[in-house]
């Protein structure tokens, strides 16, 4: 099944745009419990972490996301349970979408091996990419047309504006850069603007009215839920992933804070 429809398919069986991100860091698991349970002195830290938030959220979201920086910081240990953590969720939750936050970007020859990394090693069914490179250099990606391919077109940081906003003629240069990537004719395309930005995230839902967004910004980062919900969602109420991480993993309730940003995010949801 492609993204696209494993997508559609989570998204009416859990009535969620919520995307909870693993994006776990050893140094605050060890040092806190959680709802009473203490991680410390356990095998494979993060896989166990992992485990027991997706075992408490499974059923509130619409896909994982697993930042792999958040992994690699942790060397080859690091990266084996990331493995174990999508080995687990392809074998028990196979119908909830994986995306792997891998933010690659170089030339056509490196991102064949990137893609092949990301689309067959880890096997996650989307990733992100830079799209600054040109076409040649998303083309590898694209050709997994299973997958879904998410172009960061502004990312959700308070410098973001530094160099993105920078004007390219009447447009700033990630709204040009939106509008050379819209004359592009492939399914599996899909687009990250952070809801930090509402505005900018609405000029993207119009540009791309049939598009998949994935967004981040309204947990930790203090973006407002219904400006984000109202710029983002498609005609149908959907079309859009709401990633949220520190929030929900680090609460004490990691299942109350998920239903608590879903049930805000469908209260902005009627169209």
């Amino acid at each position: 099944m492609d993204f696209q429809n494993k997508f559609q398919n989570i998204v009416f069986k859990n009535n969620s745009l919520l995307c909870v991100g693993l994006d776990p860091v050893l140094e605050k698991i060890r040092s806190r419990t959680f709802q009473g349970v203490s991680f410390k002195g356990k095998g494979n830290i993060l896989f166990e972490f992992n485990k027991s938030i997706i075992g408490k959220t499974f059923d509130l979201v619409c896909a994982y996301k697993l930042n792999i920086a958040f992994y690699e910081a942790y060397g080859l240990d690091g990266l084996d349970q990331l493995k174990q953590t999508i080995d687990y969720l392809k074998k028990k939750y196979s119908n909830i979408p994986i995306v792997l936050d891998a933010k690659r970007a170089d030339i056509a020859n490196t991102a064949k091996m990137y893609a092949k990394s990301v689309f067959e090693y880890w096997a996650a069914d989307a990733t992100t990419v830079y799209p600054h490179l040109g076409l040649d250099s998303l083309q590898p990606f694209f050709n997994y047309q299973e997958k879904s391919v998410f172009l960061l077109i502004k990312t959700s940081n308070p410098d973001a504006k530094m160099f993105q906003d920078l004007k390219a003629g009447v447009m700033p240069y990630w709204q040009k850069m939106a509008t050379k990537i819209k004359k592009w004719k492939y399914k599996n395309l899909n687009l990250f603007i952070g809801a930090t930005y509402p505005g900018d995230l609405k000029t993207v839902r119009d540009l791309f009215p049939d598009k998949i967004i994935l967004t981040a910004g309204i947990g930790a980062q203090g973006a407002s839920i219904g400006k984000a919900v109202k710029a983002g969602i498609n005609k149908k109420g959907s079309g859009i992933i709401f990633n949220a991480s520190r929030s929900i993993i680090y609460s004490q309730d990691p299942r109350g804070e998920a239903t608590k940003l879903k049930d805000e995010i469908n209260k902005y949801r009627a169209v």
